[in-house]
């Protein structure tokens, strides 16, 4: 960390989202929350292979839209899903 005596580290922006983990991310978590944001409205959050059905059913569960592509690959909305089901990977 910058400010502490320790080197920034530079793949901080490349690790996955969930707690915890340090492992490098291969897949994208793109998601909404559809009681405020419209389908055009895209958070991501980074994942690595272990975690990638970890996130995507976390938000899931909550009755997120969510779309998991790999790592780099930008969407531009998030739209709803049917349901029932989940989002899955692309």
């Amino acid at each position: 960390m910058i400010g502490l005596g320790l080197a920034p580290d530079e793949h901080l922006d490349t690790i996955c989202s969930r707690a915890g983990c340090r492992t490098a991310a291969a897949w994208n978590v793109n998601w909404r929350n559809p009681r405020i944001h419209s389908a055009d409205r895209v958070k991501v959050w980074l994942a690595c292979d272990e975690h990638a059905d970890y996130l995507r059913d976390y938000l899931d569960a909550r009755d997120f839209p969510v779309l998991v592509t790999p790592l780099g690959t930008a969407v531009d909305r998030v739209p709803d899903l049917p349901r029932p089901g989940a989002g899955g990977r692309a």
